[in-house]
């Protein structure tokens, strides 16, 4: 049984949730989502809470229990607060600035990276090395940022790269004599 899946969504103040059939529609004052559930789970709205339950006990049905009642969570909160992922830019001459929509980044390449936010997603550069990519749709927000981080990953030896904020890397020692 999933225990994610057996607890109902809330639906937030100033949110107003639509279940039509199996397609989950959001408003709110950042703006709009829909989520289409898959056929093999139930979604019902009662008194504010939208419960999501398995058709029947198959493995399948099971599987995608919880992971419906997480995709609507993520909506509801996308449409109310909106989602932000912060990255770190370290190493001597790596940068971040913004030209017009596009993000620009110097990485140590001999030509400069430019990089084109998708439709819903905001890109900011509060200093030169830091990137916040901002947007309502949790699933695409942390695309961009993951796709940002692949142009140089933060390698094991200086620690040099494009990281996520916080993220941990695991040092290597240099050659020893």
């Amino acid at each position: 049984m999933s225990r994610i899946g057996k607890k109902p969504v809330q639906v937030p103040a100033g949110v107003t949730a639509t279940v039509d059939g199996q397609t989950v529609t959001a408003k709110g004052p950042k703006g709009e989502l829909k989520f289409v559930v898959n056929d093999e789970v139930l979604v019902k709205l009662d008194n504010g809470e939208i419960s999501v339950s398995p058709r029947d006990n198959s493995k399948d049905a099971r599987s995608k229990w919880g992971m419906s009642r997480t995709q609507i969570a993520n909506i509801l909160t996308g449409v109310k607060d909106g989602f932000e992922r912060r990255l770190e830019i370290n190493g001597v001459g790596y940068r971040a600035a913004m030209q017009g929509k596009n993000l620009q980044l110097s990485l140590g390449f001999s030509h400069e990276v430019v990089y084109e936010a998708p439709a819903g997603i905001t890109l900011a550069t509060p200093k030169p090395t830091e990137i916040v990519v901002t947007g309502i749709d949790k699933q695409v927000v942390g695309q961009v940022a993951a796709e940002i981080r692949k142009y140089r990953g933060p390698e094991p030896y200086k620690g040099k790269g494009v990281r996520y904020a916080g993220e941990r890397i695991v040092r290597k020692d240099g050659k020893k004599k």
